[in-house]
């Protein structure tokens, strides 16, 4: 009775760790996390008058790691994910059509500049990721 017990219990564990893990891609808290690290760096850049919060992004990025290490990826997984063109171009789009639907001009450093000052402002993401200089 008690092996039958002890297998029963070392199944349930196993099929627990089996379950297949969402792509990254799908897991927003990873997902919109790198996505308002990469528009505040996009803010940042086309904005001479607002500058990162380095110390700050690295936190905040490597937070994003152990939060994905904590929900079973590997640093393999993590990194296929984070490196992965496709991923990449992916975000980028994302991210573009975010600046264009709140009212950035490329070529218009002022309207990044609005949108950085919007973003601190109402205390998002990506505005904790930023600072008016």
């Amino acid at each position: 009775m008690k092996k039958v017990m002890m297998t029963a219990a070392a199944a349930a564990v196993l099929a627990t760790s089996v379950q297949a893990k969402p792509n990254l891609r799908d897991v927003s808290a990873i997902d919109d996390g790198l996505l308002a690290v990469a528009l505040a760096n996009e803010i940042r850049n086309k904005c001479a008058n607002i500058s990162p919060r380095m110390l700050k992004a690295l936190r905040f990025v490597n937070g994003l790691r152990d939060k994905a290490r904590n929900m079973g990826y590997s640093d393999t997984e993590i990194d296929a994910y984070r490196k992965s063109d496709v991923e990449k171009e992916r975000l980028k789009a994302k991210g573009y059509a975010y600046l264009e639907a709140n009212g950035v001009i490329n070529g218009q450093p002022e309207t990044y500049c609005a949108l950085g000052r919007a973003e601190i402002e109402k205390s998002s993401q990506i505005g904790a990721l930023l600072k008016v200089n």
